[in-house]
């Protein structure tokens, strides 16, 4: 699909259109937000899943009846030959991408002393190793068209860190390091690269704590609620209409941690 093609897609009234767009973990949540605000903005979105595709078929059929385009791609982005296989069909059906949203994630918690080292490998190849495997497929694409957004969703507990979280806390802090580092890099050539650090979100993931351990997190927020994952969509959206924002980690918290 060209240029063109996309374009007429979308009308070009809207800031997106023309634009390809991935995200990793698109199906459920965060993921699941970003997709729909982008497309409702004028990207064709790719979104990725590993296993719920009955998740990621409902977000894609939620666009489309919006009037947005997207498709589903299944893939593991935790294996390298996986989104090797994501990135080229992607390209291989749209001939480009301008956007990629690292928002794969997973928490396997633990204490220190009881974290074993699968527990320790699982979290780390799939929230920091497949932003590397990922950004790795795409920046060449990027770099000859001389426009990239490349945004990446840490967290707050990669910032402040989390009890029972060194394994979800390292992996998050560690891809505020490599956005940095990336931007440093790639900033003359018209790509920026940012992060998004999320406090408590109402996700299944926080929805699934205990209701005394939910309220005693709310107390300490001081906008006194939880976020919602429009919040963080609409954050990630602002990153990529920004031309002259690059390296930066965009704190989406309630105040919590400043």
């Amino acid at each position: 699909m060209s240029q063109a093609e996309l374009t007429l897609f979308n009308p070009i009234n809207k800031p997106l259109a023309g634009k390809v767009a991935v995200v990793t973990g698109g199906s459920r949540g965060i993921g699941a937000a970003i997709a729909k605000v982008l497309a409702k903005n004028g990207a064709y979105v790719v979104i990725n899943y590993q296993l719920r595709m009955d998740c990621a078929k409902a977000v894609v059929k939620e666009i489309e009846e919006q009037g947005g385009f997207s498709c589903a791609i299944q893939s593991d982005v935790s294996k390298p030959n996986d989104v090797k296989n994501l990135i080229e069909e992607v390209i291989k059906r749209y001939g480009q991408i301008d956007i990629l949203i690292n928002n794969a994630g997973i928490t396997r918690d633990r204490t220190f002393r009881k974290l074993s080292n699968e527990e320790w490998g699982e979290v780390i190849d799939v929230n920091l190793n497949s932003v590397f495997y990922t950004t790795s497929e795409v920046i060449n694409h990027m770099l000859e068209q001389n426009y990239g957004r490349i945004i990446n969703i840490s967290s707050i507990i990669g910032q402040a860190g989390g009890f029972g979280q060194t394994n979800y806390a390292a992996s998050k802090a560690g891809i505020i390091g490599l956005t940095k580092s990336l931007a440093l890099e790639t900033a003359k050539n018209g790509i920026t690269v940012n992060s998004v650090c999320p406090g408590f979100i109402e996700t299944e993931m926080v929805e699934e704590m205990p209701e005394n351990v939910r309220e005693n997190i709310v107390s300490k927020i001081p906008m006194k609620r939880l976020g919602k994952t429009d919040e963080i969509a609409e954050a990630v959206l602002f990153l990529i209409q920004a031309n002259y924002i690059t390296g930066q980690s965009i704190n989406v918290n309630g105040g919590l941690y400043m």
